[in-house]
């Protein structure tokens, strides 16, 4: 009997698990199926500001940490390192386009620095997993740090270095260091998706099991 009821409970926890994960999948189809497929326009940016491109799972979950930097001016949401020109969210999803999804900071450097925005960076995502982050699994969900210029390059290696050689992970660290290509803005509706919809945002967060890993991973927040 004791058997059985242990069966039992696996089953029903692994039955739970797959509903958590259909749900988490819904929340996001829901999202596409909710909005016009219009596309976040890009404004002229001011000659003294920098811009910065990374990317770590889900755009939505990106945002809220850079949003909350001092000196991190805009955060725009979107897709790059792929092939396509101009992707939907549809074919980047489907893993057909090369394409992450990513997250673009625009920033100040007299007011917060590169390696700033790096340790926000590392520590919103997880650098063990190869082509997946968290729940998402696909090569559009790889972690990866786009650099612009050789600096941000430089820095990018050194950061990823002392996070190797710190003994804080047995596993590899696997996330990418690549030149930025052209980054194609998200469909309006991914934009501060996290504010424009914090239920559909916070459940899809919990679902996703990411803050759950962060926690691991780094440690209470």
């Amino acid at each position: 009997m004791a058997k059985q009821l242990s069966g039992s409970r696996r089953a029903l926890a692994t039955l739970l698990a797959l509903a958590a994960l259909g749900a988490v999948w819904e929340v996001r189809r829901l999202a596409a199926a909710d909005a016009a497929p219009t596309r976040a326009g890009g404004a002229t940016m001011d000659e003294n500001l920098k811009v910065a491109t990374f990317a770590g799972g889900c755009f939505w979950c990106m945002e809220p940490p850079f949003d909350k930097v001092d000196g991190v001016t805009a955060t725009t949401s979107g897709y790059t390192g792929g092939h396509t020109v101009n992707p939907t969210y549809e074919q980047v999803s489907s893993g057909t386009t090369g394409h992450a999804e990513s997250l673009q900071v625009t920033y100040d450097p007299a007011r917060v620095s590169y390696e700033k925005l790096l340790e926000v960076y590392w520590h919103n995502i997880d650098p063990l997993a190869r082509d997946r982050q968290f729940c998402d699994a696909g090569e559009q969900y790889r972690s990866a740090i786009f650099y612009h210029d050789e600096e941000q390059k430089r820095l990018a290696e050194a950061s990823r270095q002392a996070l190797e050689q710190s003994g804080r992970f047995k596993q590899p660290i696997v996330t990418q260091i690549v030149p930025a290509g052209p980054f194609y803005p998200a469909e309006d509706y991914h934009q501060d998706y996290y504010k424009k919809n914090p239920i559909r945002y916070k459940f899809y967060r919990y679902s996703c099991g990411r803050d759950q890993r962060l926690q691991e991973l780094w440690g209470a927040p």
